[in-house]
């Protein structure tokens, strides 16, 4: 068994992208982050994207409204970040409060700065495989993490253990392209599927990104399979400081002396996401760039 390990590759990615930014002409890429509220986990999350964009020299641009703002507030911002030419990339850190419609959200982002890849146009981008669109950042995440380990898709069953529109979909539909490092045989299962066991074990390449702690068994895993863990959830641990631990949608224990290859948790999918949103960030500026050219 081989851990694949994603703090490696997403260090690998960081310091490419610092080299390609110190090498663009004019200003440096801009990302625009916006917190709404002090949800903990946002915090962290924001943090970590601060820190890789100032590693790469990506310029952010943070902006902290309340946990009450309303939704055409936060849409009149957005559109204000939206017409600022020294804007290249938006994003709108999710979850957002209950009464803000986030799927509204992602929509009003333009989407030549959406990159965190939820706008309709970057989804049905991905879906015709036009390379202009951006792709969501954590099934980027995963495909650079299969490519960098040496796991071909050629052929081989995929099979996604999820339908979310910010995993799930956009990694079915990155396995099925018609590329090189593609052109695999997908399945989805979700909440819903019969027989679910049955599915799993059938995949050369698990992609578990159900957000249940631990779901996947021994018993859903072939012998030999790749298994990427996308969950990260909080589990109460009363032997831990913090009064939890955090573990994956796979039972790592038991799972991974089954696979060929396995992602742990954390260390794995999760430095991706935030590498992947700094390289749609690099690509937003290079496009502006282009598009500012007469």
């Amino acid at each position: 068994m081989e851990l694949i390990d994603g703090n490696k590759i997403a260090a690998d990615i960081i310091a490419e992208l610092k080299t390609q930014v110190a090498a663009l002409p004019g200003r440096p890429p801009c990302l625009a982050l916006v917190r709404v509220g002090e949800d903990p986990a946002s915090v962290s999350y924001v943090k970590k994207k601060e820190t890789a964009s100032a590693t790469i020299g990506i310029t952010s641009r943070l902006i902290f409204p309340p946990v009450t703002i309303a939704q055409d507030e936060l849409f009149a911002l957005i559109d204000g970040l939206n017409a600022d030419p020294a804007v290249d990339g938006i994003l709108v850190q999710s979850p957002l409060p209950k009464h803000i419609n986030e799927v509204a959200v992602f929509r009003r982002i333009a989407a030549d700065k959406d990159v965190d890849g939820f706008h309709t146009m970057n989804l049905g981008k991905l879906a015709q495989e036009d390379d202009s669109g951006f792709v969501a950042c954590t099934p980027a995440g995963i495909m650079e993490l299969l490519q960098r380990s040496g796991v071909p898709l050629s052929g081989k069953h995929v099979v996604v253990l999820g339908r979310s529109l910010i995993v799930g979909k956009p990694a079915a539909l990155l396995a099925l392209q018609r590329k090189p490092w593609a052109n695999a045989t997908v399945t989805v299962c979700h909440s819903q599927t019969a027989n679910l066991p049955a599915l799993t074990r059938q995949a050369d390449v698990l992609i578990a990104a159900i957000g249940r702690p631990e779901f996947v068994t021994a018993d859903m895993v072939k012998p030999g399979a790749v298994v990427i863990d996308v969950g990260v959830n909080r589990v109460a641990d009363a032997t831990k400081k913090s009064g939890y631990r955090l573990t994956g949608d796979v039972h790592f224990p038991t799972v991974s002396p089954l696979c060929s290859k396995i992602t742990p948790v954390p260390g794995g999918v999760g430095p991706m996401t935030v590498a992947m949103l700094m390289q749609n960030t690099v690509k937003a500026r290079r496009q502006h760039a282009q598009d500012s050219q007469p």
